[in-house]
């Protein structure tokens, strides 16, 4: 069986950028408020979120599996003039700062089962108090689209799901929906998604 680095790293190794250099739409629409603040982005895969939010103002830090794609957030980086830190690390594995991110962005960050439990706990752990989780994710509608996303349901999100493995935080807005989502080639069609603003006590 292949290792989850590897397919990353496959998928990213090439000059196309697959899901696009523009924000995701929800953390466009959510990105108000952030300007200076501390902002880790999981899974950050080629450094469009990550980018846009250190040009607004945002100090920064991307973690990516792949180091592929740690070159590209690095590129796209310093081809719009802004900095961020990424960071080539295994969530499962990394040293999380506690109490330390204003935000966290998760944006179609899906994670094994065998450690996605694990490593939202840790999102938990790493906000500071006050501090805002922004997420938005596939359900498992999502694999009668085929527009995008993990091809296993169980790898995907609900309202329960996220209500359950971010216990500590305090829900704002949650939500199942369907909307087009044009991210590249990567995204690209009509999805079935949840949508998540929550804040750490």
């Amino acid at each position: 069986m292949q290792d989850i680095k590897d397919i990353w790293q496959q998928r990213y190794d090439q000059d196309e950028y697959i899901y696009g250099t523009h924000p995701n739409d929800f953390l466009l629409q959510q990105a108000e408020g952030l300007a200076g603040k501390k902002v880790l982005c999981v899974a950050e895969g080629e450094g469009r979120n990550a980018v846009f939010l250190a040009k607004l103002g945002c100090h920064v830090t991307a973690v990516e599996i792949a180091p592929a794609g740690v070159d590209k957030i690095t590129n796209l980086a310093k081809a719009e003039g802004v900095q961020v830190e990424a960071i080539q690390a295994d969530l499962a594995d990394w040293q999380w700062p506690c109490s330390h991110f204003d935000a966290v962005v998760a944006i179609f960050a899906h994670f094994p089962v065998a450690t996605r439990k694990q490593i939202h706990q840790s999102i938990v752990t790493t906000l500071k108090s006050d501090g805002v989780l922004i997420l938005e994710a596939y359900t498992p509608q999502q694999l009668k689209h085929k527009t995008g996303g993990p091809p296993k349901a169980e790898m995907m999100m609900t309202t329960h799901s996220i209500e359950e493995e971010f216990d500590g935080l305090d829900f704002q807005f949650l939500t199942e929906l369907e909307r087009v989502v044009v991210e590249g080639r990567g995204h690209n069609g009509l999805a079935a998604v949840v949508q998540c603003i929550a804040v750490k006590p």
